[in-house]
């Protein structure tokens, strides 16, 4: 009976590695941190300032990790514009993006996150925006459409980079510059979650990179998905179909940290959903309800979906 066990276990494994070895992903290629620089989009647009340009060879290079007992601690910033908006005063910077965060009853998460960002964003030297944007119905959570209202608003503000952000996760290395690079990034693929390892290949959620012109050539994010799971592995295939590959930084300045939280219901139709993604392409950005109210906080600015 062992025996018989132990042989249906080898057998399992084989299949398993035979015919999904991209659920094996402990090994992968990355951008190593040397090179991560030459990977970021700098806005190098002509500038009258007496100011010099922000630099950030030195923030790159930082492989500081920040302790997990440090993130929920009161962060000193600079008070942001009203809305959210921060831009560096003592520099002119290079990098402008939008962090778009789909949010839900997750007020505890929400305040430790805000409190770290801006902390955290401002010593990166960027010019940057927090938009939270919250689902306000009965209907199962539909995080790719939150993302799809705020990223539209940052694309209608003239953001040409969007940081599409879950609300749980925090990074911790200081050399995770949140900036877009050439090709849409992976930003937390060192979750400790995970043990910092990548659970696959294709996984492309949590918090990535995107150029705004790459995020309309794929319509964005799948409004088809309520509930947990699916919406990640269908944004992947938008991008995956039209040669726009995403790829990863080297995991010493991918470390992230989740925060403890309640999981969400799964989405029993997201295997469903997802055979028929490429036929599906057209539900995205260009499908977006309208139907938002947009107010503008001390630290973020809110979006409102009903």
């Amino acid at each position: 009976m062992l025996t018989t066990c132990i042989q249906l276990l080898c057998l399992t494994a084989l299949f398993v590695a035979v015919y999904f070895p991209a659920r094996h992903a402990r090994h992968y290629e990355y951008v190593a941190q040397e090179n991560v620089l030459k990977e970021i989009v700098l806005n190098n647009h002509p500038h009258f300032s007496n100011k010099p340009n922000c630099t950030y060879e030195d923030i790159v290079s930082s492989s500081h990790v920040i302790q997990v007992s440090d993130i929920t601690k009161q962060q000193n910033y600079i008070a942001p514009l009203f809305g959210g908006e921060f831009i560096p005063k003592h520099c002119v910077p290079l990098i402008k993006t939008a962090i778009v965060v789909p949010y839900r009853n997750r007020t505890e998460q929400l305040n430790i996150f805000v409190n770290y960002m801006h902390k955290f964003l401002q010593q990166q030297q960027i010019h940057y925006k927090l938009i939270v944007v919250e689902q306000n119905d009965t209907l199962p959570f539909n995080r790719a459409k939150m993302i799809n209202i705020g990223a539209q608003l940052a694309m209608d503000s003239n953001y040409t980079c969007l940081i599409l952000h879950d609300v749980d996760l925090i990074p911790l290395t200081k050399g995770n510059l949140y900036g877009c690079s050439k090709r849409p990034r992976h930003m937390s693929s060192s979750l400790d979650t995970f043990r910092y390892n990548l659970p696959y290949l294709k996984l492309f959620g949590g918090a990535v990179a995107i150029l705004s012109d790459q995020y309309e050539n794929v319509n964005g994010m799948s409004n088809s998905f309520y509930g947990w799971g699916g919406e990640d592995d269908d944004f992947y295939n938008r991008l995956e179909a039209k040669n726009i590959l995403p790829y990863r930084f080297a995991p010493e300045i991918s470390k992230y940290t989740m925060l403890m939280h309640k999981k969400q219901p799964k989405n029993d139709r997201r295997f469903e959903n997802l055979k028929w993604s490429l036929e599906n392409i057209y539900n995205g950005l260009s499908k977006l309800s309208r139907k938002y109210s947009v107010r503008l906080e001390n630290l973020y600015t809110k979006v409102i979906s009903t």
